[in-house]
């Protein structure tokens, strides 16, 4: 834009006021100032805006032409304060997180429950992906926070561990029952022992709960005659409960199950290491409002001990 935005808010107004005196009582300068600055535009634009009389002012054709643009840039910046003064007022925003279904499903969703019904304003986006998707969102800046399991890879973040969490094996009762009819175990068989011989359902390679188990099978020296992979932890757990395998999920997804007794957990010699999963965010990148209000929020939550 060549001409300061000055210059065009006095021909606005004059072409509203339709009179100069008008403008000058609404814009508080003299009139003198405002003929300077409408002879000063149209010097500068080569071409006449007004016509003068008596009566007052009126725009000529290409004043016309450049009013309509101007007003509706007016507009468009007079919608543009106001939508900011909304932002203030009632807390609007947009954030955006990425994180597993099942993180989202049994970690997540108690938080945003709250954290909702505290900001009904801000808009949500919910971007269900692995743990590295998640990070690799992160690296490219599309997604604010991340909900992830805590890993190798996080030299680029900050994390802010929610909880710990714990992998365990789990079946039913009659699964068990009729693996020990199928196979002839030489006296009481050990979990190693059941899994061996068990289809063990997974989730699939890319995900980190996978990656991890296999590690910890591997250095137990355990290996499944067959694996069942799945893409979901809520299918693994229902998998389990209609006797399809051995299943290996989190503790605390199935705590109502294991006390039921619908699930038994199978006693692993060595119990698989405890997990940590956070919320994560990249180092010194810039941080909108309303992600800093989410994790002012779980910092909140933090200091009342984690209580939703």
């Amino acid at each position: 834009m060549e001409q300061n935005l000055n210059l065009y808010h006095i021909f606005y107004t004059v072409a509203k006021c339709r009179n100069i005196s008008g403008a000058a009582r609404q814009l508080f300068i003299s009139q003198p100032a405002i003929s300077k600055a409408i002879s000063r535009l149209e010097q500068n634009l080569n071409t006449t805006l007004f016509l003068r009389s008596s009566r007052g002012v009126r725009l000529t054709e290409t004043g016309e032409i450049l009013f309509r643009q101007v007003e509706s840039a007016f507009d468009a910046i007079c919608q543009g304060e106001e939508q900011l003064r909304k932002v203030q007022e009632l807390g609007m925003g947009h954030l955006s997180i990425g994180v597993s279904s099942t993180l989202c499903k049994y970690v997540l969703l108690p938080y945003l429950s709250r954290f909702t019904r505290e900001n009904p304003h801000i808009q949500i986006s919910i971007s269900c992906q692995s743990t590295y998707q998640t990070m690799e969102a992160l690296e490219k800046g599309t997604v604010d926070i991340g909900l992830i399991g805590e890993n190798e890879r996080m030299e680029k973040l900050v994390f802010y561990p929610v909880q710990e969490i714990e992998d365990i094996f789990v079946c039913t009762r009659r699964y068990l029952e009729n693996l020990c009819k199928r196979v002839s175990f030489p006296g009481k068989p050990s979990a190693g022992d059941l899994i061996s011989h068990a289809t063990l359902m997974l989730l699939d390679k890319e995900n980190i709960t996978r990656q991890y188990m296999d590690k910890y099978l591997f250095s137990e020296g355990i290996s499944a005659a067959q694996i069942l992979e799945v893409t979901s932890m809520d299918l693994l757990i229902d998998f389990a409960k209609i006797d399809l395998g051995i299943a290996c999920v989190i503790e605390s997804f199935v705590r109502e199950e294991l006390e039921s007794g619908r699930l038994i957990r199978l006693a692993m010699p060595v119990s698989v290491p405890v997990r940590k999963v956070g919320f994560a965010y990249i180092k010194n990148a810039a941080f909108s409002s309303t992600a800093v209000k989410f994790m002012d929020f779980y910092m909140e939550c933090c200091e009342g001990n984690g209580k939703l």
